[in-house]
């Protein structure tokens, strides 16, 4: 797989999964053992318990492959970090690395290598060594690149436009506005020009896949691919518009910050408070999650069921298969370990 494909295979997983996520927390959905989250990736589907992780992707020879390991985000290990706000931060951080290690461990095991399958053996140090190189590789690679796409390019274009327009140029709003309005335009932009090409599109099947598993599961039902198949692929608790409330607060927060003449300048400053931003629209989540019956607060998630259209597409039985099955080894982690509870901070869902 070419580095330029892997890299968009890596910033799509960021935007479905960072940018379409919400809290998973055992007292949302009575009467199941433990919450879980999920994240598709290449091939495959990843799911979340409390305390591990479970990949599981189908090879080209039709197997699915399973990688099992046991997580603790930082909020579990270390509680003073669980505060409002740093926990966000946290969270936002956890997700990239821990997605973009599960994209590039599937990107490597959906490609069939017989040797490998022959010789079944533990990496070699070498091996190991050339694994992290890549991983650093390329999520710095695709942390460069989403900057440049859905901030670099629409604060380029609305500095211009503030050239052209005296409107723009003495109304800071406005310009934050337009500035968001870009953003979003170039974000859906992104994911719909993805989901048309077949590889990528599917990972939208995968993340369909993911949904439907899990609500097999909330069901209570047997999980079985017939009973998940019966499930809508839309989920009501993964539907929060974190992409939209992301917008809305950049808007508000970008007005409270002098604007720099300077254009690096003023680019430098909006990065280095996106983590905070997040933060913020963390606890949003937080809160919504918990007063979903709430008329208004079940109002401002609606646009994250409709962004599910896109994100997710019908995933077919042997998808549906491999997303059961990373769910079941999931489940069973959590079980011999004993754990119980939410998927705390750090969570990954979709």
């Amino acid at each position: 797989m070419n580095i330029f494909k892997r890299l968009n295979f890596i910033i799509l997983t960021w935007a479905v999964e960072a940018l379409n996520k919400d809290i998973e927390d055992e007292e949302l959905v009575e009467g199941i053992d433990f919450a879980v989250g999920g994240q598709a990736v290449i091939e495959g589907v990843m799911m979340r318990s409390p305390n591990n992780i479970s990949i599981a992707v189908r090879k080209e020879s039709g197997n699915i492959k399973v990688k099992n390991k046991e997580h603790k985000t930082l909020t579990q290990k270390y509680p003073f970090l669980n505060v409002p706000i740093l926990r966000g931060v946290i969270n936002l951080f956890e997700m990239m690395i821990v997605g973009t290690d599960a994209i590039n461990f599937s990107a490597n095991e959906s490609i069939e290598d017989p040797e490998d399958e022959k010789a079944n053996k533990e990496p070699s140090k070498l091996a190991k060594a050339g694994e992290a190189l890549l991983f650093a590789f390329s999520f710095v690679l695709a942390m460069a690149l989403s900057i440049g796409l859905f901030k670099f390019i629409p604060l380029w274009v609305t500095t211009w436009m503030e050239g052209q327009n005296s409107y723009i140029a003495n109304n800071y709003i406005v310009f934050n506005l337009i500035d968001g309005v870009l953003k979003m335009l170039m974000f859906l932009s992104y994911i719909f020009i993805l989901s048309l090409i077949p590889s990528f599109r599917r990972i939208f099947e995968y993340h369909g896949a993911e949904h439907k598993s899990i609500f097999n599961y909330e069901s209570k039902k047997p999980l079985s691919v017939e009973n998940a198949d019966k499930q809508i692929r839309f989920h009501p608790r993964f539907g929060t518009s974190f992409i939209l409330i992301v917008f809305l607060i950049s808007i508000v927060f970008y007005t409270f910050i002098p604007k720099h003449p300077d254009f690096l300048t003023n680019l430098s400053v909006r990065v280095a408070v996106l983590p905070f931003i997040a933060g913020i629209s963390y606890e949003y989540l937080k809160f919504s999650a918990k007063h979903m019956d709430n008329r208004i607060v079940n109002a401002m998630v609606q646009p994250g069921l409709w962004f599910q259209r896109l994100t997710t597409k019908e995933p077919d039985e042997k998808q549906l298969e491999v997303g059961l099955k990373s769910l079941k080894e999931a489940l069973a982690m959590e079980k011999k370990t004993g754990g119980k509870g939410k998927v705390a901070p750090g969570c990954l869902c979709g």
